[in-house]
């Protein structure tokens, strides 16, 4: 059983590929741990990045001697530094998530998978949170052997969790304060709408990127006739008479939808990444976030 977990959120042939890509993160953090992760920030390794004149204060090791006998000035040298990344994927569980083939929810948990393993293989300290969901935040994963722990984890919950999402971000807030790469997996559906939420994760000083999952069966509906249409999470109904002319507002409005969560983050300095649940966790990951710079 656990083998076809494994198999089913991280296929075989996705692993290798995986273990040869890093998290990009466009801020500069100071890590806890060494990592296997090269830093913009100069510190202490045994790789020459540069050198800078030199402060009063500043630790006498690191002045080049050499350098200083032959140009009568004082010169630090500065080398490359290893840092791990603190990476948080939070995973909505609500409902709605249960929709789709593949669902959003399995797209959701492959996606975690993968580019969490992409992070412990980094040396990254990995930590998911199904959003919504008592006591469902996994320990700090890190390296390789953490993956069978990983995958037992996001196989332990189901999306039946009905909240704000407001409410589960902000719960996620004041347990953490390490800063760091944040990755929402969300169909950003919520009547109470999803920008006070994006506000709260922008307030931690993180690095947010909101990948937003849709199915094709949202995207490209095949409705017709007259429907009973019932919400998922409050069980509201609707009568409508399904007419072209009325898919066709129904693809606007969601068009809308989603180009206002993109500008929403693009104005905030976060990442919005709309994704399709039938792409294969393959194509999303080895192809569509590599162009898009979450991974390299």
């Amino acid at each position: 059983m656990v083998a076809r977990s494994a198999q089913e959120l991280l296929p075989p042939q996705l692993l290798a590929r995986l273990e040869r890509m890093e998290l990009v993160s466009r801020k500069v953090f100071r890590g806890r741990l060494k990592g296997e992760r090269r830093s913009r920030r100069k510190g202490q390794s045994v790789e020459f990045a540069d050198f800078r004149n030199y402060v009063p204060g500043d630790d006498l090791r690191f002045v080049d001697w050499n350098l200083y006998a032959r140009l009568d000035k004082l010169f630090l040298k500065l080398f490359l530094e290893e840092e791990d990344l603190h990476v948080f994927f939070l995973v909505d569980a609500s409902p709605s998530m249960d929709f789709g083939e593949p669902t959003k929810f399995l797209v959701a948990k492959q996606i975690a998978a993968a580019l969490g393993f992409v992070g412990m293989c980094r040396g990254d300290r990995v930590r998911i949170e199904f959003l919504g969901a008592e006591n469902t935040t996994s320990p700090i994963l890190r390296g390789r052997s953490q993956l069978w722990r990983m995958i037992d984890f996001l196989e332990s919950v189901e999306p039946d969790q009905v909240f704000y999402l407001t409410d589960a971000v902000k719960r996620f807030c004041w347990r953490h304060t390490g800063r760091g790469i944040v990755v929402l997996l969300t169909d950003l559906m919520d009547k109470n709408g999803y920008e006070p939420a994006l506000r709260l994760l922008l307030g931690q000083q993180m690095d947010v990127f909101v990948l937003q999952i849709l199915s094709p069966e949202e995207l490209e509906p095949e409705l017709a006739g007259d429907l009973k249409l019932v919400d998922c999470e409050d069980h509201d109904e609707t009568e409508i008479s399904v007419t072209t002319a009325v898919v066709k507002r129904y693809q606007q409005t969601l068009a809308a939808f989603v180009e206002g969560a993109r500008r929403f983050c693009a104005q905030r300095g976060m990442i919005h990444l709309l994704t399709r649940s039938d792409q294969g966790v393959d194509v999303i990951v080895g192809q569509y976030l590599r162009e898009r710079g979450l991974v390299r």
